[in-house]
C-alpha cells in the first residue's frame, strides 16, 4: 500500500501529515513555507508512494466556504496540474485548529511552544487526516 497526505493550507504555511504505508496511523510530518510546497512535494513524493492528497475544506458553521477558500482552490487546481496521477479529497476542517490547540495544551506545552503556529497548522493536518482515516 501507499500512503495518505494531508494539507493544512494557509496562506503562509502548510501543514502536512501522513499515513504509515498500511493507512492506519496518521502522523505529523512537518509544515512548509506555502511558497515552497511544490518543491516539497516532488522531493517527497520521490521518496515515499502517494495515492491520496487530503486538502482541509474550511467552511463556516452555515455549511458555506470560508474565506479562505478564495486562496486555496488556485492551489488545488495548481497541485492537479502538477501530480494528476494523484487523487484529491477535500475534508471538513473546522475547528481543527481549536482542537490542535487544546492536544497542545492537553499534552503538557508550555505557552512558548503553543504559540509556535507552525506546530498548530501541523497538529490540523494530522486532525484532518485523523478523521479521514476514522470515516473511511
Amino acid at each position: 500500500m501507499s500512503r495518505i497526505l494531508a494539507m493544512d493550507y494557509g496562506e503562509k504555511r502548510i501543514g502536512i501529515a501522513v499515513t504509515d504505508e498500511m493507512q492506519i496511523i496518521a502522523s505529523g510530518l512537518t509544515t512548509v513555507p506555502t511558497k515552497e510546497i511544490f518543491e516539497f512535494l516532488e522531493n517527497y513524493l520521490k521518496e515515499e508512494k502517494v495515492e491520496l492528497f487530503l486538502i482541509g475544506e474550511p467552511k463556516q458553521m452555515n455549511n458555506t466556504a470560508s474565506e479562505s477558500e478564495k486562496f486555496i482552490t488556485p492551489f488545488i487546481t495548481k497541485l492537479k496540474a502538477k501530480f494528476s496521477q494523484t487523487p484529491i479529497k477535500r475534508v471538513d476542517e473546522r475547528f481543527t485548529s481549536k482542537m490542535a490547540f487544546q492536544t497542545m495544551i492537553d499534552s503538557g506545552l508550555k505557552k512558548k511552544q503553543r504559540q509556535n503556529k507552525a506546530l498548530v497548522d501541523e497538529i490540523s493536518a494530522t486532525i484532518i487526516l485523523q478523521s479521514y482515516l476514522y470515516n473511511k
